[in-house]
């Protein structure tokens, strides 16, 4: 079923309903797409409905027709409303609490990376005590990260 067929099948509902033309043909073009109301009509459709559920998940009649809208919008949320947008508006911004978020996940970020650094220099200091012929080099290595480690 093609746009032009749900059209028409729109137009026929509409003029079976109301009893005259559909004369709004024009807005419904541009508010099809629209974000706001394709997840109106998403939620609509999708398995709110009281109709009996058989075992493999199907519906009594159900088809399975792909809205134009659920396509590209399916993790998005609908945008505020004015009254929520002002309200949002009206509260109190808090500078300093990002600040210390930040600075609290650098502190946490630099005690991981000074333990990541501990740990390699045990690896190295671990291979180096199992390795029996070691170079001058290595040796020296040996006896710096056991200072450094006690």
């Amino acid at each position: 079923m093609n746009d032009n067929d749900v059209l028409k099948l729109a137009h026929e509902i509409y003029f079976n309903n109301q009893t005259k033309k559909f004369s709004l043909e024009h807005v419904w073009n541009e508010l099809r797409n629209d974000q706001k109301w394709c997840e109106l009509a998403t939620s609509k459709t999708e398995s709110s409905s009281k109709r009996r559920k058989f075992a493999d998940g199907s519906h009594l009649g159900a088809s399975s027709q792909v809205n134009e809208c659920d396509a590209g919008v399916e993790g998005t949320s609908r945008p505020s409303g004015v009254k929520a947008a002002k309200a949002r508006g009206k509260k109190p911004q808090v500078e300093g609490q990002d600040v210390s978020d930040y600075e609290l996940m650098w502190s946490i970020k630099k005690d991981d990376l000074a333990m990541k650094q501990q740990l390699s220099k045990m690896r190295v200091l671990e291979k180096l005590l199992v390795k029996e012929n070691l170079a001058d080099y290595e040796e020296d290595l040996k006896k710096k990260l056991i200072n450094e480690l006690m």
